[in-house]
């Protein structure tokens, strides 16, 4: 535990204009970021008595051994920088929304020739307009489904699309109407666009506009004798009331509005958003978030703003319902002005924050913080479960192997390679018990013959090993955690409490020679052997077993795995490579730069050898002539296989392992 005093800046050189600040800890990890108005008076704050200090507020600062700060121009200035900084760092003392679940949303890939209507998860990608989120995506597939026999957009796969145009012939939904078929050339590319863009504006919540012109024209064409069409469109009507009655209307006056909510207690908080468009509930989101800083309901408010309206879908401004006119919230942030001006940015036009009082928003407000509680209840339900076992397996591994407390960071090394070739290693990172993926590393083994092979695990383990440590041991006698381009903590400065070799007494033997030889003597060194589930420790004859059922046990095979998995997925890529560079030595005037271009355009040898010779051909620097010389070298490759012996499971490509155990 660090005294604060040590680290306390002069307060004369601290200045009073805004700023952003950082607290790192002693390995110059960034483990808080915060904003001031005046950094001077904010600052001192910290430095206090720690008996006055939240108690939070008391463990960061004496987790910490340094504090610094940026000087901005305003208080917008440094809202963006916040935000920037906590994006980047993840700094473990700040608060962090997660959500509880990973919602899916119509999404329309308007940049597409062809645009397409999918579910999709994940980040919001260029050139695509989301709709949603929604709870579930079968609600999606019903909405959509009932849509589509107005506005027959495209909702096929690349593969089948490409087939279809291949083939002459549209599937199942071009032959009952619910797909335009632009593939086939029923209708072109101006006019499907036409249709999505009608599709998007009525996703869009400009509804009425839309369904009084389909009533004007079905009356038409009954006032015609057109009876069939006028049935058509009286169908199509049905279907879109259909879906509008699904989304009841919320707000009378048409408001396009998020309505954000929070529950709380003293160690976790809960919110909950309701994305509503054109007055109707478009969508609904819920996250959860630990207090590890103090900091009240505006503060929450305002973090959760900065989260939620921060990403980089907003600022490419593709679309503007990602920050709607009109926020509601049940607290004002302190910086409020700052805030709106930041939001207003983003949008393009003035955007209100408001606390409702009364009226239809309010009682939506009510309905909002309801789920928000609901969702509290429950996910402390889940946590509780959670956050016990993973305690009990970290003590239980400290335990068995003797640690004097639970490793709070743990790292994992596994060899792959097939029959002593393209050799390479995995790291992975878990930090109280949980996958750090943005800390895996993967690693080319150096110590190989001419045509980079080797058999030998254990010559492999050692030199990994070394190279992890060699490189840490370097950044810390550098003095240099910090990397002077990005800000961000090196690859290697931050140093684990327990390493996990995938393998037995040897492995184990050559990675505990690794760390003597680096005299690190600090760090706990375990091997698991696959075939009994031993753990061995160095310079002990017998292994340790862990109970089957023993959550430590269950922990170190997580982690195992995950290696493992890491470490094939490097390996296939590097013998993807390899396979697609000797596939095509023997092609005539096929040299370095093109096999590049064409691994560069197919990724992996079994896209060459599925590609046709016109696909060839459009790689760059490729023509005809050597199209169809690469698609005859690649026709009369043997294509292998190989099958996992544990499972049964049939490898892509051949992949087989050699070492402790084979997959």
């Amino acid at each position: 535990m660090a005294d604060p005093a040590t680290y306390r800046p002069k307060t004369g050189e601290i200045p009073t204009s805004p700023g952003v600040y950082k607290f790192r800890d002693p390995h110059s990890r960034v483990i808080y970021v915060g904003k001031a108005k005046n950094l001077r008076s904010r600052l001192s704050s910290y430095f206090q008595d720690l008996a006055n200090l939240h108690v939070r507020t008391q463990t960061m600062v004496t987790t910490a051994a340094s504090v610094e700060w940026t000087v901005v121009a305003t208080e917008v200035e440094a809202l963006q920088l916040e935000y920037t900084w906590i994006k980047q760092f993840e700094p473990r003392f700040n608060v962090k929304y997660r959500d509880d679940k990973s919602y899916p949303s119509l999404a329309v890939t308007v940049g597409e020739e062809f645009p397409r209507a999918q579910v999709m998860r994940g980040p919001k990608r260029p050139g695509v307009r989301y709709f949603g989120p929604y709870s579930h995506a079968w609600a999606i597939r019903e909405t959509l489904d009932s849509l589509l026999r107005v506005f027959p957009i495209r909702t096929c796969s690349s593969g089948v699309f490409k087939r279809a145009a291949q083939s002459g012939r549209p599937c199942l939904l071009g032959y009952i109407g619910k797909c335009s078929a632009p593939c086939v050339g029923r209708v072109s590319a101006e006019e499907h666009r036409e249709i999505v863009e009608d599709f998007v504006t009525f996703m869009a919540g400009r509804t009425d506009r839309y369904i009084k012109g389909l009533e004007d024209e079905m009356k038409e064409a009954a006032k015609d004798l057109e009876f069939e069409k006028a049935a058509r469109l009286r169908d199509d009507l049905q279907a879109l009331r259909q879906t509008l009655e699904k989304n009841a209307v919320v707000l009378g006056d048409g408001t396009d509005a998020d309505v954000i909510a929070l529950s709380e207690d003293p160690l976790e908080a809960a919110v909950q958003v309701f994305h509503v468009r054109g007055g109707r509930i478009r969508g609904q989101r819920g996250w959860v978030v630990d207090r590890v800083e103090d900091v009240d309901t505006a503060g929450l408010v305002e973090h959760f703003m900065q989260q939620l309206y921060g990403s980089e879908q907003g600022v490419q401004g593709v679309d503007t319902e990602t920050v709607p006119r009109e926020i509601l919230v049940p607290e004002l942030p302190g910086s409020v002005e700052a805030i709106t001006e930041w939001l207003s940015e983003r949008r393009g036009s003035r955007v209100e924050v408001r606390v409702p009082k009364r009226g239809d928003k309010a009682a939506l407000m009510e309905t909002v913080a309801q789920n928000a509680k609901q969702a509290l209840a429950l996910h402390k339900t889940r946590r509780a479960s959670d956050l016990t076992t993973r305690s009990v397996a970290l003590q239980e591994l400290a335990d068995a192997i003797g640690m004097d407390q639970a490793p709070l960071r743990i790292e994992c090394y596994d060899i792959s390679h097939l029959q002593g070739t393209n050799v390479v290693a995995s790291m992975v990172v878990f930090e109280d018990g949980l996958p750090r993926k943005s800390e895996y590393r993967r690693f080319t083994i150096k110590g190989t013959d001419e045509h980079g092979a080797t058999n030998d695990d254990v010559r492999n383990m050692h030199e990994v090993v070394t190279r992890r440590f060699k490189a840490f041991l370097k950044e810390q006698e550098e003095e240099k955690l910090i990397d002077e381009t990005t800000g961000e903590r090196k690859k290697f400065a931050y140093p684990p409490q327990l390493v996990v070799v995938d393998g037995g007494q040897p492995q184990v033997a050559a990675a505990a020679r690794a760390l003597a030889d680096l005299e690190i003597s600090d760090v706990t060194l375990v091997g698991l052997a696959k075939r009994l589930e031993e753990v061995w420790l160095p310079d002990e004859d017998d292994p340790v077993l862990l109970p089957r059922s023993s959550e430590g046990l269950y922990l170190l095979q997580r982690v195992r795995d995950e290696a493992h998995r890491f470490g094939i997925a490097f390996h296939r890529q590097k013998r993807s490579k390899s396979m697609v560079a000797s596939a095509l030595d023997d092609v005539p005037g096929l040299g370095e730069v093109r096999r590049k271009a064409l691994l560069a355009h197919f990724g992996t040898l079994r896209k060459l050898r599925a590609a046709e010779v016109a696909e060839i051909a459009e790689v760059p620097g490729i023509g005809p002539a050597t199209a169809r010389q690469i698609h005859s070298a690649l026709a009369e490759l043997p294509v292998s296989r190989a099958v996992n012996a544990a499972t049964g499971e049939i490898l892509d490509g051949g992949e087989s392992r050699n070492g402790p155990h084979e997959e």
